[in-house]
């Protein structure tokens, strides 16, 4: 629940006469020690970072648009009239080059449903840095709809990847990569502190806990809106955390060193001719029972075959993306469904024969491989394809409102009295030193997170130094 407000100033002068209105809890046990530092630690966490999380919020929210804005947007691109047959592969890639002599073909995404274009993926001089040029092919007719820039494995058109990019880093390159972790490192920690301070008011009626409050506008039905549209949620913020820095720049980098230690690296699959080489990071042939020879020069069997063969060894996903053979490598052949049940198995096919080199199923993933892939795919919008897009854009707008809500509180509490400094000293040395041990951990683990949580700590010393000097008997304001 994403907040810059104080709640440490009771608000009954402005709380209407129900018996919803939420009071603190009473004093003693571990709650109230903890209650004045998590507060504090919410308060500058909240003022502070939410601009960052404002920011992402925003253009997190017409990133989760930008999918059914592309298909509007590139319709003649994506989009031909249903015919009765489709063409072979082969011919399609081959009208593809014609269309664009100058690209080398390096994938090629066959139409996954009646009425989609055929994407033949070009490595292409002229296109932008770290994107393939995509020649889009009607698959009845072989008529060339157009040419687009296509980045990254879930082939981002230039509206989607351009506000991708202005979520990831603000165009800014690595050095705005550091705001969106920023974010990501604090938004599990605020939305987690303002569900404590949420859960740990008293309250006579339960429905105050999930409901907001009705009543004349003021600081307390800011508040109750607060609170209870970031219980609904908080999950969603925690997990959007969560999946934001495992490839972040920093937190990401640790986070992958653990998974690979815990044995949740993501297998991958052998598609090298004469034999797997690629160590024990490679995925060697299940069931293949072929020992793969590189093809003589000129022999190859042809996209279509290769794809034949990968269904035949199980492919079956409509939602395909084929990989053309490099020099010493296969085919390969991958689903691409993240829909649910999930579709991601591949195939390595030897482009001599079509013998199968390779197989790797989803199923056999390591479960953190697994996790890490559906958890990314979620974050980036391709899980569950419309509804995983309607949920983030919900959850976009709701830390956009609670961000909102979290200022007006604070405005409208001003000048206001903060949460007294020193709140750690009320915290009993048995909880103490395991929290501060938990928080040095996550602050290097995370370390955006342990480096502003300096900060803070730097700025709140500050301030305390400066009041103690105003206060110095003699000394006029």
């Amino acid at each position: 629940m994403t907040t810059v407000h104080d709640p440490a100033r009771p608000d009954a002068p402005e709380a209407p006469p129900s018996e919803t209105a939420p009071e603190p809890r009473a004093s003693g046990g571990t709650w109230s020690a903890l209650r004045p530092l998590v507060m504090r630690l919410h308060f500058y966490a909240g003022v502070l970072v939410a601009p960052f999380l404002l920011v992402a919020a925003v253009s997190g929210l017409l990133y989760a648009l930008s999918f059914q804005a592309e298909k509007v947007y590139y319709a003649h691109e994506l989009e031909v009239p249903v015919g009765d047959t489709t063409l072979p592969l082969g011919r399609q890639v081959e009208t593809a080059r014609a269309a664009n002599p100058n690209g080398t073909v390096t994938a090629v995404w066959p139409g996954a449903e009646p009425g989609a274009t055929t994407r033949v993926l070009m490595a292409d001089p002229d296109a932008p840095e770290g994107a393939s040029t995509a020649v889009f092919v009607d698959p009845y007719t072989g008529e060339v709809r157009g040419q687009l820039p296509s980045y990254g494995s879930s082939g981002a058109l230039p509206l989607r990847t351009w506000l991708d990019e202005l979520h990831r880093d603000l165009h800014l390159g690595e050095f705005g990569r550091n705001y969106s972790e920023l974010a990501a490192s604090w938004l599990w920690v605020i939305a987690l502190g303002g569900l404590l301070l949420w859960l740990g008011r008293r309250r006579r009626n339960r429905r105050a806990l999930v409901l907001p409050e009705r009543g004349p506008k003021s600081r307390r039905r800011t508040l109750s809106w607060h609170g209870s549209v970031g219980l609904w949620a908080v999950t969603g913020l925690v997990l959007l955390s969560a999946t934001g820095l495992t490839w972040s720049r920093y937190a990401g980098e640790n986070i992958g060193t653990v998974q690979d230690g815990l044995g949740g690296a993501t297998p991958t699959l052998t598609a090298t001719l004469g034999g797997a080489a690629g160590g024990s990071s490679e995925h060697e042939g299940h069931g293949a029972g072929h020992t793969p020879a590189a093809p003589a020069a000129g022999t190859d069997i042809g996209l279509d075959k290769a794809v034949a063969a990968a269904r035949a060894a199980g492919i079956d996903s409509p939602r395909i993306s084929v990989v053309l053979p490099a020099e010493g490598k296969g085919y390969v052949v991958k689903e691409t469904d993240t829909q649910f049940p999930l579709q991601l198995d591949s195939v390595a096919v030897n482009p001599a024969d079509g013998a199968v080199l390779d197989r790797l199923a989803f199923a056999d993933y390591p479960l953190l491989a697994k996790l890490t892939r559906i958890g990314i795919d979620a974050h980036t919008g391709v899980f569950l394809g419309l509804f995983n897009q309607l949920a983030l854009a919900a959850l976009a707008l709701a830390l956009i409102l609670l961000i909102l809500w979290g200022y007006r509180m604070w405005w409208l509490r001003r000048p206001g009295r903060p949460v007294a400094r020193g709140a750690w000293r009320k915290v009993p040395v048995t909880l103490l030193l395991p929290l501060a041990a938990a928080t040095a951990v996550v602050g290097w683990f995370v370390p955006l997170l342990g480096l502003s949580l300096l900060l803070f700590l730097a700025v709140d010393l500050t301030l305390a130094a400066v009041a103690k000097v105003r206060a110095r008997p003699g000394r006029t304001a």
